[in-house]
C-alpha cells in the first residue's frame, strides 16, 4: 500500500502525475474515491486505509491478493493531433483533467472489470481454484484498497494504458 500511494520509503516515486492517481479514501463507513494534492493527503488515505484493514482484519496468510488491471482508454482519431505533443524529446499526449473527468475514467474501469468479471469464461485458463475465484470476484470478501494510477500512464497508437490496483481479501473457507 505505501508504493502504491507513494508513501514512506516510496515518496521518492511521487511526481507531478501523482496528482491525477484516484484513490480509495474511507470516508465514514463507505469508500470514497478522489485525487491527492500533497503527500499530508497520501498520508492520510494511508492512516485511514489501516483503521479500515484493523475493522475488517484481512489475513495475509494467503488471503489478500494485489489485483492489478490494464486499463486502455483510446483517443478518438480526430482528438489525437489535438492532444500530441513533444516533453522532452518524446512524443506524447497532453490533455487537461478534471477530477470530474479522472474520477468518470475511474468509475468506467471499476465498471468494465466488473462486466469483465461478469462474463468471463474461466475454465481451460490455467487459473488456479483461488485464482479463478478472484477473476471472477466470487471468492471476494471485501476490498481493502483500490487505486487507479495515471503517474505510470503508457502510450500507444492513440492509446493510453494506465494500472488499475485492487487489494482483494478474500473468503477465508476456500
Amino acid at each position: 500500500m505505501s508504493y502504491l500511494l507513494r508513501t514512506g520509503d516510496y515518496g521518492r516515486f511521487a511526481g507531478k502525475g501523482t496528482g491525477n492517481n484516484v484513490y480509495m479514501d474511507i470516508k465514514g463507513r463507505k469508500p470514497a474515491f478522489q485525487r491527492t494534492r500533497s503527500f499530508l493527503d497520501r498520508n492520510s488515505i494511508f492512516s485511514a486505509i489501516r483503521r479500515y484493514g484493523k475493522k475488517i482484519k484481512p489475513d495475509f496468510d494467503g488471503h489478500t491478493y494485489l489485483e492489478t488491471v490494464r486499463c486502455i482508454f483510446e483517443l478518438p482519431e480526430g482528438e489525437q493531433k489535438k492532444y500530441r505533443v513533444t516533453y522532452d524529446g518524446q512524443e506524447t499526449f497532453a490533455f487537461p483533467m478534471s477530477d470530474k473527468y479522472i474520477l468518470g475514467l475511474y468509475t468506467h474501469c471499476i465498471s468494465a472489470r466488473r462486466a469483465a468479471s461478469a462474463d468471463m469464461d474461466i475454465p481451460g485458463t490455467g487459473f488456479s481454484e483461488k485464482e479463478q475465484g478472484i477473476a471472477s470476484l466470487e471468492d471476494v470478501r471485501d476490498v481493502l484498497f483500490q487505486c487507479l494510477l495515471f503517474d505510470t500512464i503508457k502510450c500507444g497508437e492513440g492509446v493510453l494504458y494506465a494500472d488499475l490496483c485492487t487489494i482483494f481479501c478474500l473468503k477465508e473457507d476456500r
